[in-house]
């Protein structure tokens, strides 16, 4: 039995991990092509929030060159937010959810190019 336990746990464990490790993979040169479509206009073209619809935003779209914040912000809340919009997290209402319009793969590649922004 207990072994068994022990068994189950390893493969949690492993899971957890593999999860993980899978939702920070992404390729940044995919993502950039949505970011460019769908996230510069308020985000602008270099991340740092300054595209042609943020002036007229309230609150302001955050600063993706911002290393300091950008690391402390998780995978799995980029993903939340980027799949479920911005009031599903607490953020702005304003940020849309996109989860209709991306793949679970999808976001892992925005994800990715947004985290080049902040180097």
């Amino acid at each position: 039995m207990r072994r068994a336990i022990a068994g189950c746990m390893v493969i949690s464990m492993a899971v957890l991990i593999t999860s993980s490790l899978a939702l920070a993979q992404g390729n940044p040169a995919k993502g950039k092509e949505f970011y460019a479509k769908h996230c510069a206009g308020c985000h602008g073209p270099t991340g740092k929030g300054d595209g042609p619809a943020a002036a007229a935003l309230n609150p302001k779209p955050n600063d993706f060159t911002n290393k300091a914040y950008m690391a402390g912000l998780k995978d799995q809340y980029l993903f939340d937010l980027i799949q479920k919009g911005g009031a599903a997290v607490g953020k702005s209402p304003l940020i849309p959810p996109f989860g209709s319009k991306m793949k679970d793969g999808e976001i892992r590649d925005l994800i990715a190019y947004i985290k080049t922004l902040a180097k």
